[in-house]
């Protein structure tokens, strides 16, 4: 599966990117390397299109981590995984909001990591192969093919776990998801409620007409979430 996959290192940290380069050319994948964001960005602008993922440490001088995640974000939908020596869920909550799809504390072993990035590529292959269908619930349409979202027809900017997360909820309409589900199939078991809460928070703010009073994804309390939304 990581033969031919390309990541993207980003930390000043120089002997954690050696270390994790070697992990990860061990296990098949190429890896690039940048130790602050403008060399990040230089890379993606001449190699984005071959890049399958980003690993990207929160603390840099100048630019950080979170604000290149911002500003991926607005074009790219690339697998952004945080790495950060800061562990508290505030840190994980504020990562994940601005568009991550996984949050890894530096004291993970560097085989942690490696399994984390391989997660998120799995997914992300998984959804590569998804049919060609559309699935329409009055102004929310999911194109599985394209991998889009559309509003009133008009393409919103979505993440690749934002997709995944809502299209399951719209493969299986009224079907309850609790959080230990979505945790394990998502986050392979890694996490807590907040880290499934922040994600459904993100999708609805671009989904529905009210946030606070949605429509689409509905509360199950004490439990997790069942899609209300009705197929056309």
């Amino acid at each position: 599966m990581s033969r031919g996959r390309t990541v993207l290192i980003v930390d000043d940290d120089k002997e954690i990117v050696e270390m994790m380069t070697d992990f990860l050319e061990d296990e098949q994948f190429n890896v690039l390397s940048a130790y602050n964001a403008s060399q990040a960005i230089d890379l993606l602008e001449t190699n984005g299109c071959h890049i399958d993922c980003l690993l990207l440490d929160v603390m840099m001088p100048g630019t950080s981590g979170l604000e290149l995640c911002r500003q991926l974000r607005r074009t790219m939908d690339i697998p952004i995984l945080f790495l950060s020596a800061r562990g508290e869920d505030v840190d994980k909550i504020r990562g994940l909001s601005l568009g991550g799809d996984d949050y890894i504390v530096k004291s993970a072993t560097p085989e942690e990591v490696v399994a984390r990035i391989k997660a998120v590529l799995r997914r992300s292959d998984r959804n590569e192969k998804a049919a060609n269908i559309e699935l329409r619930f009055g102004r929310l349409v999911l194109d599985m093919t394209a991998h889009e979202v559309k509003i009133n027809d008009q393409p919103i900017s979505i993440t690749p776990k934002e997709f995944e997360i809502l299209s399951l909820f719209a493969e299986y309409p009224r079907q309850v998801f609790t959080y230990e589900q979505l945790l394990n199939r998502f986050w392979d078991g890694v996490g807590d409620k907040h880290t499934v809460t922040v994600l459904v928070g993100r999708i609805r703010e671009k989904i529905e007409v009210n946030p606070r009073k949605p429509t689409y994804i509905m509360n199950v309390w004490g439990v997790g979430y069942r899609f209300e939304g009705v197929r056309q």
